[in-house]
């Protein structure tokens, strides 16, 4: 039998946890929750959405898990206050692991953790509460990714890296071997990351430019 899943949110992330849980894995998603004053629709995904406040009387921790369905809005930090509200309501925090990832540590990832398609996990790596892999990243061996942390697409991370709380690593940004990247960081897409980065950093890669020459010019193509 089924674990039942109530899920917090009722937008794109939410939409796409409610396709991975309903499709590959051991619970059941049988309603969504929000905040009484975001409640705008009585139905999502074709089931029932309440308020939070209530979630606990509709249904009741004591049968019932709970994800968190949450971007990386302020940083984590919306996500990370409605993961601890949820487990003090009492909720397990149930996790997405996709079977389609390589995950070869043993297992040891947190709670309300996300999962996706073609991540690699290698052994001694550790993932912490609350942690998003998108789809297609590389952890390498003995890696840290602490809670409440985002890591988009296609991210290698090499071995030994240490990734504090609250980040955001962009799209195709890469991290060296045995460095620390601080709390709060914002790695951005195609950055490359050689040494430790403080604490609320921000890294961007340089965008490349508009050619001054238009694609009707162009001779070969």
């Amino acid at each position: 039998m089924k674990k039942r899943l109530v899920i917090f949110g009722a937008g794109d992330i939410a939409q796409i946890a409610h396709s991975y849980f309903s499709t590959d894995s051991d619970y059941e998603v049988v309603a969504f929750t929000v905040d009484g004053a975001y409640l705008t629709q009585a139905e999502f995904c074709g089931l029932p959405v309440v308020p939070f406040e209530s979630a606990t009387e509709a249904y009741p921790p004591s049968a019932h898990a709970m994800f968190v369905a949450l971007s990386y809005t302020k940083l984590n930090a919306l996500r990370r206050q409605k993961y601890e509200a949820a487990k003090a309501s009492g909720y397990e925090i149930a996790s997405y692991v996709s079977s389609r990832a390589s995950v070869l540590n043993g297992g040891d990832i947190g709670e309300n953790c996300f999962i996706f398609e073609d991540n690699t996990i290698q052994p001694f790596a550790k993932i912490g509460d609350n942690v998003t892999l998108w789809s297609g990243n590389h952890i390498g061996h003995h890696s840290t990714i602490a809670s409440h942390t985002f890591i988009a697409s296609h991210v290698v991370v090499s071995g030994g890296v240490e990734i504090g709380e609250q980040c955001f690593i962009g799209v195709n940004a890469t991290l060296r071997d045995h460095i620390k990247i601080g709390d709060r960081c914002v790695i951005g897409a195609g950055a490359l990351i050689l040494s430790d980065a403080e604490p609320e950093g921000v890294y961007m890669a340089q965008a490349t430019e508009r050619s001054k020459v238009p694609s009707t010019k162009l001779r070969r193509i």
